[in-house]
């Protein structure tokens, strides 16, 4: 039972594992205050070869805005150097979007009425040999959160279809426990997304108002049960626009740092996903977090973290994508459909948001060639 009253209560069946990072986060958090810092703080953190917390504060500052083209020069060439010229492409496939939560910013919260459905094992094959066929070899599962709906065992069962035709499988589905993903790793998943939304405990008490989805705790610590489950990826996010985005994005690299720092061996990577339209909801956008400002969230995490990988997803127009590629971001969607199948035959569920970028594979993949980079399909082997 969810306790409707405190929302960093653990309901029954949820681990709750010993770590401090929640509260390590959580002080780190308390404690940044971003109009603090002046143009000297940033300049500092730019003469720097190593970030500390103090600097990634800094260049996430008001004060680091005129700093820009600096901070994307010195974005730039971090990535080269440890990424080289190369762009990762992928695509995300939703498998059903059945949800239990009511968030208030989301499409498929259990409230909005929406043509609900669910792909059979049958169709989920006849999708993936479809994106397969337009050369890329990694994927993303993602579901509505329902455990009612999308068991464990039905995702197992639809990585175990993935891994076939896909040598990197990721999933963005509800958190599990330690043995859920260990489980699901055994099947063949090899990285796992999960999005805080926000960090500031009462703000996400406010919008996430039903449904597992309203203990906080149990969302936080997702990534490092994934990892302790053997996932080899995990990837942070905040949905920026839903509270003070320089918190939030401040939050998300405490917590991947933290992370990092304890399991040194883990892949580690950021999205940034601001808020978007959704059916029934045409407003529902982050209109207080412009592209310049986005553009430096995503500086300040390559800068932070140089080896992460930051994808840049198809919330965002063409021309934001485009440039953004071989400055700080590393990952690409591309063919992206955000209802419950659609790549082969006709959708089964609507969409949990309104996409800006509808291009094909072979447009993005033109697109990366055209600015002088590489490519990547595939950057892992199954042995």
């Amino acid at each position: 039972m969810i306790d409707r009253e405190n929302h960093m209560a653990y309901a029954e069946g949820m681990e709750a594992i010993d770590s401090d990072l929640l509260e390590k986060v959580g002080a780190g958090l308390a404690r940044y205050d971003y109009r603090r810092y002046k143009g000297g703080d940033v300049e500092r953190a730019l003469g720097r070869e190593k970030l500390c917390i103090e600097d990634y504060g800094a260049i996430l500052s008001p004060a680091a805005a005129d700093y820009l083209e600096q901070l994307a020069a010195r974005a730039a060439g971090e990535t080269r150097k440890h990424f080289g010229n190369s762009v990762q492409l992928f695509t995300p496939l939703y498998i059903a979007n059945y949800c239990e939560n009511y968030c208030v910013y989301c499409g498929f919260n259990c409230w909005n009425r929406i043509h609900r459905g669910k792909l059979s094992l049958e169709e989920i094959e006849e999708e993936l040999r479809a994106i397969a066929a337009t050369g890329l070899r990694e994927i993303l599962l993602l579901t509505g959160e329902s455990r009612r709906q999308s068991g464990v065992e039905y995702i197992g069962e639809a990585v175990e279809l993935a891994s076939r035709y896909f040598s990197t499988v990721g999933i963005e589905i509800y958190p599990l426990n330690t043995d859920e993903y260990a489980y699901l790793h055994g099947r063949g998943a090899d990285f796992v997304c999960v999005y805080q939304e926000t960090y500031n405990t009462d703000k996400y008490g406010q919008v996430h108002l039903q449904g597992p989805k309203r203990v906080y705790p149990y969302r936080f610590h997702a990534q490092e049960r994934a990892l302790l489950g053997g996932m080899r990826g995990v990837a942070f996010g905040a949905l920026l626009g839903l509270d003070d985005f320089r918190k939030d994005a401040f939050a998300v690299g405490l917590h991947a740092y933290l992370l990092q720092q304890k399991y040194p061996h883990a892949e580690i990577s950021f999205s940034t996903p601001r808020l978007r339209p959704y059916i029934n909801n045409a407003a529902n956008n982050a209109n207080d977090v412009h592209e310049r400002q986005l553009l430096q969230v995503i500086l300040a995490y390559r800068l932070f973290m140089p080896f992460a990988g930051i994808t840049i997803s198809t919330r965002e127009r063409a021309g934001f994508r485009d440039h953004v590629i071989g400055m700080a971001a590393t990952k690409i969607s591309a063919g992206v459909r955000v209802g419950v199948g659609g790549h082969q035959a006709e959708k089964k569920g609507d969409e949990q948001f309104e996409i800006a970028d509808p291009r094909s594979v072979r447009e993005v993949h033109q697109m990366i060639v055209g600015r002088g980079l590489q490519p990547v399909y595939t950057d892992y082997v199954r042995v």
